[in-house]
């Protein structure tokens, strides 16, 4: 609401300021009329008591200002809404007949039989929008849904937060099983191709396999032959009644245990590459013989693979026509 225009008062100015201009005095008047207003609006919100002094700037104007109006806003807001209620009031007032007792002795009935509660809640359901209707519906029917008998809107509201905070839990869990669902999927296509290289005509073991195993069963023997000496001199240099225990340093068992441990290490190495190994015999003329009958099945898998190929570049090759 625009402040109303007052006489012009220019006694906040100093009385050494001059007017050059007729804009300079235009815009003097403008904010010596804004200041009445607020001086007016702050005089009635004290009581005709005399407002607390402040600095008087243009901000500050312009705050003032602003708070007048959202209070004026305010002002007819409340007195629109204390009129309405008056005029309902008197509304069912009229329409309400000087009450009378039923059979029960505590119930008031109008002119024409209802209660007057029953009256009021008539008159308030034809009174409501359509949206108030269908909000109204809305919260009955939940509150029958959740079998509360006299529901009030904060109860609602807290099973309707509790109905979000479950269905958003259930969607995060939705979406954590496709994220494991789609994982899952990835390592199982993945699985398959291993399998269909592995069983198709492309794979070939290494052709210095048996010659390796040879080599690893070797190695680990002669480091399972050493590692009793080995645990018999650590133990010997742990025990503290072995004589020699005086004469070592500290700096020869540290370098006894280091050896110990890489032996040990390299022993579990060559074990677990072994272990791919087992099904040998351990004969070396049953090796032997497996051994070729290996090599012989690799050179017919070799040989119906050139048949192949040949095939395939007959087949793909141009044939020349005769002149």
């Amino acid at each position: 609401m625009p402040p109303p225009h007052h006489q012009p008062q220019l006694s906040h100015l100093a009385a050494s300021s001059a007017i050059f201009s007729p804009s300079v005095a235009r815009i003097a008047a403008s904010t010596a009329r804004d200041w009445n207003y607020v001086d007016n609006w702050l005089s009635t919100k004290f009581h005709g008591r005399t407002p607390p002094s402040f600095e008087r700037n243009p901000e500050t104007l312009k705050a003032l200002l602003t708070l007048a109006a959202f209070n004026e806003t305010a002002d007819e807001e409340r007195d629109l809404f204390a009129r309405a209620e008056a005029t309902a009031l008197n509304e069912l007032d009229s329409a309400a007949t000087p009450s009378t007792t039923g059979p029960s002795g505590d119930q008031e009935l109008l002119s024409g039989g209802k209660p007057l509660a029953e009256c009021l809640l008539d008159s308030i359901e034809a009174g409501l929008t359509k949206e108030g209707r269908t909000a109204l519906e809305v919260m009955a029917g939940m509150a029958t849904h959740l079998g509360i008998a006299y529901p009030e809107p904060e109860q609602l509201g807290r099973k309707v937060v509790e109905i979000q905070g479950k269905l958003l839990a259930i969607e995060q869990m939705g979406q954590r099983i496709g994220g494991m669902e789609t994982f899952l999927k990835a390592e199982a296509e993945e699985a398959e191709a291993i399998l269909r290289k592995l069983y198709g005509d492309e794979y070939k073991p290494p052709t210095n396999l048996a010659k390796k195993n040879l080599e690893l069963q070797r190695t680990t023997k002669s480091m399972a032959d050493r590692l009793p000496e080995l645990r018999d001199r650590l133990a010997a240099l742990s025990s503290p009644s072995s004589p020699s225990y005086t004469y070592r340093t500290v700096e020869e068992l540290e370098e006894e245990e280091a050896e110990y441990l890489t032996i040990l290490s390299r022993k579990k190495e060559l074990e677990s590459q072994i272990a791919a190994f087992q099904g040998l015999p351990s004969n070396l003329d049953m090796a032997r013989e497996e051994l070729e009958a290996l090599r012989s099945e690799l050179r017919n898998m070799v040989r119906r693979r050139d048949m192949v190929f040949e095939g395939l570049v007959e087949r793909e090759s141009p044939k020349k026509r005769p002149r």
